[in-house]
């Protein structure tokens, strides 16, 4: 799992998965799930953000629906790892 060990589990509303929160970031996986819940989480996701911390969605693939319906709120960047 890509997720630092140190970031403490978190409970959120409308998440199918488990969600990991540190000083600096939200972390939460579904590259083991399928559609519709990426998308879901990521919408629940992105709700707990404010300026002060970023989220990382660790998917199988680039979600590429998410990107329009969020660009005109949030930045984002894509990082392709191996495997």
């Amino acid at each position: 799992m890509n997720i630092p060990a140190s970031a403490k589990q978190i409970e959120v509303v409308n998440s199918t998965v488990p969600f990991y929160e540190d000083e600096n970031y939200y972390y939460f996986d579904t590259s083991l799930t399928a559609v519709p819940e990426p998308m879901i989480n990521a919408v629940a996701g992105l709700e707990l953000l404010n300026e002060n911390k970023k989220l990382i969605m660790i998917n199988h693939k680039i979600p590429m629906g998410l990107f329009p319906k969020i660009e005109a709120y949030f930045d984002y960047e894509v990082e392709e790892l191996a495997d």
